[in-house]
């Protein structure tokens, strides 16, 4: 079993307040999850796609799965992932972030490295970055507890596990202005962001 061969992209999601599947965003006419996958291929062997719309993906050429434990969220989404996995840690990542970025991750695989711990994720003063983060197979365990206890929030879980918080101030190294962690939710964040990117180019 390899210790960083896997990548878990989280595609669900009610998309509520987008108005629109958050699967199907584009930026500067590609697919936001074309270009997300396309990235990870190339730094992982295995890419899991968590979906609540398996018929999108019949063509793909990932592993494409949907929740085991149905109706809790993004660590229902972990749950799933995990569980299919064959690797020690899996990078999780979600489809509605615009921003990858190589150097984070392979610090995060260093840190692990040296420290060994159930998860790697960042924390932002009292909250967490759930998302562009290392979970193990070790967690599917105290996940599968958490979930059958009613809960679904993510922080809670990791909690409960030997999780690494990368610190605020060292996650800035790599992404000063936060974009890494950054997710589109509506038409209006969508757009400030395509504006955002075409003032870049």
């Amino acid at each position: 079993m390899k210790d960083f061969g896997s990548a878990i992209i989280l595609a669900g999601g009610k998309s509520l307040r987008m108005g629109f599947d958050k699967q199907k965003i584009i930026l500067r006419n590609n697919s936001l999850m074309d270009r997300i996958t396309d990235i990870l291929s190339g730094e992982f062997d295995e890419l899991i796609l968590v979906t609540n719309d398996l018929d999108i993906y019949k063509d793909s050429p990932y592993t494409i799965i949907e929740d085991e434990i149905k109706g809790m969220g993004p660590l229902g989404g972990i749950h799933a992932g995990l569980k299919r996995s064959s690797s020690r840690y899996s990078f999780v990542f979600a489809c509605d972030m615009p921003v990858l970025n190589i150097g984070y991750i392979h610090m995060m695989k260093e840190m692990i490295a040296i420290i060994k711990p159930q998860a790697c994720v960042a924390r932002y003063k009292e909250w967490i970055e759930p998302f562009n983060a290392f979970y193990s197979a070790s967690q599917i365990e105290e996940i599968e507890k958490h979930l059958g206890s009613g809960g679904r929030a993510v922080y809670d879980c990791l909690k409960k596990c030997n999780t690494f918080f990368i610190e605020e101030e060292v996650a800035r190294r790599f992404s000063p202005d936060w974009d890494m962690f950054y997710n589109l939710n509506t038409r209006e964040e969508l757009a400030c962001f395509v504006e955002r990117v075409n003032q870049n180019y």
